[in-house]
């Protein structure tokens, strides 16, 4: 067998396949259509089995033996040897346990070959299919027997079949097993519960052939992840019965997000009817209990009774009563898993009922608005639209700016040719370091002892504190970083140490080998703990305008309120990643550095070893993706990486798994607010007094700039007179939270956004027509007293985007649909975006770039910005070849380095393009002055020609250019200047339909108009909007993360945290850049684009909460309600109170120890 990645099958240098290559008939498909492999070299695989008759393997490594029978003899043969070996068929989860839990396995076995094991065959009352067999060829097997056999066998078998849709991606599917995922015994395995409810048949063999069956509801699985097998015992087949015609079979499943994703609960239901009575049922769910669960005591008890309502009524309070949970049960999240359960069987209820024949004077009919429970999502075609200003006809066909360049990196990209600092060919004598990280939240070190790790070979070093020959620590006193802990830890991630050893695998298994003794502190993870024991830093900011208590004595109403927002993975596809050369002279060292701030990183390190400036140079190629994750929290492994590299004499290298990049780095800043407000029975406000409380982990890092700024937009796009915003930096015992895509701008945003919601429904009027009578209008200015120039855009953006949504049509086609589903709703919601553009510390609005022009024409450029995805480079190189008036193809960024572009702002803040391309284009213009005389005097000649004609004139064909922003810059003490150069506006429309009983959604169109000025590269920019708004859709709705009470992070990995996937995306998607809009202020009349589009996913949130209100007036129940953020499934669904909700005991907080904490 043989495997070719996607980099295999076509290069720039062999020619690009036309998967990677589609000239729009068949080349340049994925890089003009921004395809990508951001960072690593496993993005695709292209699979090309050869046809070769499967032998017996052996390989042997230096700690595990991988064997492969290919008959039950042979495999019998080795257990008999082997008795403790660990057979293995996909590997989906023996990579779990070897990969994240570092479970050791010296033997494995694999049975992908096993010819006895591989077989799937049917008769006339069952399919058998061997345990080796692989998802994806049961799911094609099952779906061609159901074309042949009549429909009423087929139920169980149609049941496998859409459940093996849902169950993890086509990818896993290829290569996962049957037997595998039964003998995992997940408790919240897809399958299993289909298997017990269906009366499957396992059928095992020991060493010596002797066979037994088991049916696999009789007690099978013993307990968590155990089952009822001896240890010699292999899995060979299980047995699906088909189903008779008097026979309903239902599965259910919900889990955080639709697609490639386990389960929360799961759920599979068969019911024998006859003359519809029940003559016997199986009821199984995962996720409930240790293992896949019957309802044996419901089941018992509803044999014999007819299908009616009052089993219905009956039924629900029996499963409330046996899939009871405790509140600190693992999985947490208790009632709404309980609520599934109930909400399951009613689906499967109404479906069941449909087939029912009672007569009429003895049933009344179930209510079609109910029969809204039984239909599934389906989910249309993507459609979508992309408008865009073309070019003015006269523009020269020479300058690309305005028109959709390909991102310069594209190609590189989706060949896998694009080098990230892993892909980097080693350096001779380069060694490893894995970081020994503090596995406690908040403790006291008694002892750190890397005895054992150092006595391991090829290990070299253990480097901590002690190592440091500058400064160990950074920041404000009391509220910095420590590079390596010295006396105490103060979360779990923290760096303790490293491990310099050969390679990889020896510096994580003996950083493993460290022994660190703790003496354990209580620990503060949530924002509330934080307020109850006053633990902030400082300063605390106070910001106002106008005399609040005046404001609310002329309000007609005050109503307050709360909102919390959830923190954010970065979840860059590169990890946290560099390399520390040292020189070997002058105590000099060059760091490649995944990092979006080089001049940052260039300060620490060079602190942390005691050197100069001038001997630290950082070097940046790309990224794999940053989102500001990558601005501050990459100097510690730069540091260590250094101290490493010094300490050894040797170049040293590091890239962080998964598990370890989320543990240690950081993430968005949870938020809590809690607002007053106060206004007009018209809707109109007339007073806002906020506190607003941050989550900002256990040191200061950027914290109080990112509250610093979301306190300037906590009132969005409206007006309002009177206002006192107070801001708390919470200090916690978490991993410090950094820099995100926003800055904390969604979260004060989302809060304006909440209390606009909540006027709305107190008043009884529109949620548009509330926030029209309070949109800015012109000539007013913002609470801290910046006026809003050119307001009349964001006037525009709204306009334009009701009337191409068609709102108004829209909201009255929701309301129908609302009357006509009791257990499906959708909401429409459109939301103002008013966004100000620039770092509010003065000093770091400033850029510098550096042109050179060689002797044949081509042009090297050098700017401060790094290139991490976005698409910087392409848009500077637009910015050059306007200026210099040359083709794009003669200009080439190579790489960005503080030894050619120095003391460089962060490339953050949405403003790399404004700072960096002012820059570009003052450099380009002096070169272009400089060649003016030529060109007058040559007119015939071509730039080439007047290169060299300046080059033997002795003109300078180098320049450098140099940019401040004028006009910027807040002043804290004295509450004076302007923040923001200019504001971006928008707007947005959602439609969303949710499922009430399970809290699933899914969004039906999304529309926005973003007002960019005039777009340098709207393919870029487009791509931004969209990109924007899907991570703030996974931010409002999906991504969670969940610590333990002691401060460890559970969702770890894309395993238990998700992001967003492709049919999360709207199924229709509408993108319409405002057209005829120049901002003057900014190089090619642009404007910002990374950041702001993120927040107008908020219109997915809001949407929401209207299709909630909807359902909640359904059960009787009106007016203002919570929903934080994410609304997430769990949350819809327990915000959508119902008669099943209220069957759900709920234990008083404080009385448990919850089993994950939100922070």
């Amino acid at each position: 067998m043989a495997v070719t990645t996607v980099e295999g099958i076509g290069s720039l240098k062999a020619g690009l396949h036309p998967v990677q290559n589609n000239d729009f008939t068949d080349t340049e498909y994925l890089a003009c259509n921004g395809g990508t492999q951001c960072c690593r070299s496993e993005g695709g695989i292209h699979g090309m089995l050869e046809n070769e008759k499967p032998k017996p393997l052996r390989f042997t490594g230096d700690d595990v033996t991988w064997l492969r029978p290919i008959n039950l003899h042979q495999l019998f043969d080795i257990r008999k040897q082997f008795p403790n070996s660990k057979l293995v068929a996909g590997n989906t989860e023996v990579g779990v346990d070897t990969n994240l839990k570092k479970t050791r396995y010296p033997i494995l076995v694999s049975l992908a070959h096993v010819t006895e094991l591989n077989s799937i065959e049917s008769c006339d009352v069952c399919v058998k299919i061997g345990a080796s067999v692989t998802l994806s060829r049961i799911q094609n097997f099952l779906s061609n027997l159901m074309n042949e056999l009549p429909d009423h066998k087929c139920k169980s078998l149609a049941v496998i079949v859409d459940m093996l849709h849902w169950f993890a991606g086509e990818q896993i599917r290829n290569v996962a097993s049957i037997g595998g995922n039964i003998i995992t015994g997940s408790p919240i395995s897809d399958l299993n519960p289909i298997f017990m409810a269906a009366g499957c048949t396992l059928e095992v063999a020991d060493t010596e052939g002797v066979r037994r069956l088991f049916p696999i509801a009789n007690n099978f699985f013993t307990g968590y992840r155990t089952n009822a097998m001896e240890l010699s015992e292999t899995l060979i087949s299980i047995t699906v019965p088909y189903t008779n015609k008097s026979e309903h079979f239902k599965a259910f499943k919900q889990a955080h997000r639709r697609d490639d994703d386990i389960s929360i609960v799961n759920a599979a239901f068969r019911v024998d009817l006859q003359d519809d009575v029940i003559q016997s049922c199986s009821m199984a769910f995962g996720g409930m209990a240790p293992t896949t669960k019957l309802a044996s005591k419901t089941m018992n008890k509803i044999i014999g009774r007819t299908w009616d309502k009052s089993l219905l009524d009956d039924t629900t309070v029996l499963l409330a009563d046996e899939m009871s949970l405790p509140p600190d049960a693992p999985g947490g999240m208790v009632e709404y898993r309980q609520s599934l359960v109930l909400s399951f069987f009613f689906k499967f209820y109404l479906s069941v009922r449909q087939h029912c024949s009672f007569p009429e004077n003895t049933f009344v009919n179930v209510q079609s608005v109910d029969m809204s429970a039984t239909h599934p999502f389906k989910r249309a075609g993507v459609r979508s639209t992309q408008m865009f200003q073309e070019v003015p006809e006269d523009q020269l066909s020479v300058d690309p700016v305005g028109r959709p360049m390909v991102h310069s990196s594209a190609y590189q990209q989706a060949t896998g040719e694009a080098v990230y600092i892993d892909d980097m060919v080693p350096f001779q004598d380069e060694l490893y370091m894995a970081i020994v990280f503090s596995q406690k939240a908040h403790a006291i070190l008694k002892c750190v002892d890397a005895t054992a790790a150092l006595r391991m070979p090829g290990v070299y070093a253990f480097i901590d504190h002690n190592d440091v020959t500058g400064s160990n620590f950074f920041g404000e006193l009391g509220q910095g970083d420590e590079l390596f802990a010295t006396v105490k830890v103060t979360c779990v991630g923290q760096y303790i140490g490293g491990i310099v050893a050969d390679n990889k695998q020896i510096a994580q298994r003996a950083a493993r080998m460290v022994r660190v003794e703790y003496q354990e502190l209580e620990p503060i993870i949530s924002i509330e703990d934080a307020i109850a024991k006053e633990s902030y830093l400082q300063p605390i900011r106070t910001l106002g305008i106008g005399n609040v208590s005046d404001g609310f004595n002329n309000s007609d109403q005050i109503i307050k309120g709360e909102i919390k927002l959830g923190e954010q993975e970065h979840f860059y596809l590169e990890t946290q990643s560099g390399l520390a050369l040292p020189k070997r002279e002058d105590n000099a060292m060059e760091i490649f550095s995944g990092c979006q701030d080089q001049k940052f990183i260039q300060a620490r390190v060079s602190s942390v070893l005691g050197e100069q400036f001038h001997k630290i140079t950082i070097r940046v190629k790309r990224l794999g993706g940053g989102f500001g994750g990558k601005e501050t929290r990459s100097w510690n492994l730069s540091a260590a990486l250094a101290v490493a590299a010094k300490r050894v004499g040797r170049p040293v290298r590091c890239m962080f798994d998964r598990d370890e990049d989320m543990s240690s780095t950081g993430t968005r800043h949870a938020f809590l607010g809690r607002y007053k407000v106060g206004f007009t029975n018209e809707g109109k406000i007339q007073a806002l007094e906020i506190d607003m409380y941050s989550n900002c982990g256990n040191s200061q890092d950027l914290s109080i700039e990112v509250m610093d700024r979301a306190m300037f937009h906590v009132q969005n796009a409206y007006y309002i007179p009177n206002v006192t915003t107070r801001g708390y930096c919470c200090r916690t015992n978490i991993p410090s939270n950094t820099a995100f895509r926003g800055f904390g701008t969604p979260q004060a945003l989302m809060m304006a956004e909440n209390w606009i919601s909540d006027i709305a429904l107190v008043c009884g009027i529109s949620q548009r027509k509330v926030r029209e009578i309070n949109l800015l209008q012109d000539g007013e200015a913002t609470y801290y007293n910046q006026k809003v120039q050119d307001v009349y855009l964001m006037k525009r953006c709204w306009n334009e985007c009701l009337n191409k949504s068609a709102y108004e049509m829209r909201q009255l086609q929701v309301k129908e649909f609302n009357r006509s589903n009791r257990w499906k709703k959708r909401g429409i919601s459109i939301i103002p975006l008013s966004y100000g553009v620039g770092f509010h510390a003065k000093f770091m609005n400033q850029a510098g770039a550096f042109v050179i022009i060689y002797t044949d024409g081509s042009v090297l450029l050098t700017h401060g910005g790094v290139e991490m995805g976005q698409g910087l480079h392409t848009k500077m190189i637009q910015v050059a070849s306007r200026t210099l008036g040359i083709a794009s193809n003669r200009i080439y960024t190579s790489e960005n380095s503080t030894n050619t572009v120095p003391n460089t702002s962060p490339t953050a803040g949405s403003v790399s393009s404004d700072l960096n391309g002012m820059a570009v284009k003052i450099a380009c213009e002096k070169l272009y002055r400089r060649l003016e005389p030529y060109r007058k005097r040559e007119l015939n000649k071509t730039w080439d020609d007047w290169v060299k004609a300046a080059y033997y004139d002795r003109v300078s064909l180098s320049a450098t250019g140099f940019y401040k922003t004028p006009d910027i810059g807040y002043d804290w003490d004295t509450k004076s200047g302007d923040p923001f150069y200019y504001f971006s506006f928008g707007a947005a429309v959602s439609e969303v339909e949710i499922d009430c009983l399970t809290g699933d959604h899914v969004v039906l169109r999304t529309d926005i108009v973003m007002d960019v000025g005039d777009s340098i590269n709207p393919a870029i920019d487009i791509g931004q909007i969209e990109g924007a708004f899907m991570q703030g859709y996974g931010l409002f709705t999906l991504e969670e993360h969940r610590w333990s009470p002691t401060g460890n992070l559970l969702t770890k990995g894309p395993g238990f945290y998700k992001i967003p996937g492709f049919t999360d995306i709207p199924v229709e998607f509408n993108v319409s850049l405002l057209d005829g809009v120049p901002n003057k202020k900014v190089v090619c009349s642009s404007k910002a684009i990374g950041e702001p589009p993120l927040f107008l996913a908020a219109s997915v949130f809001y949407s929401i909460k209207d299709a909630i209100r909807c359902s909640r007036r359904n059960s009787g129940i009106e007016g203002i309600f919570r929903l934080d953020s994410p609304a997430t499934a769990e949350r819809i669904r327990m915000a959508c109170a119902d008669k099943f909700t209220e069957k759900i005991s709920s234990a008083t907080p404080g009385t448990f120890t919850p089993f994950f904490v939100r922070s």
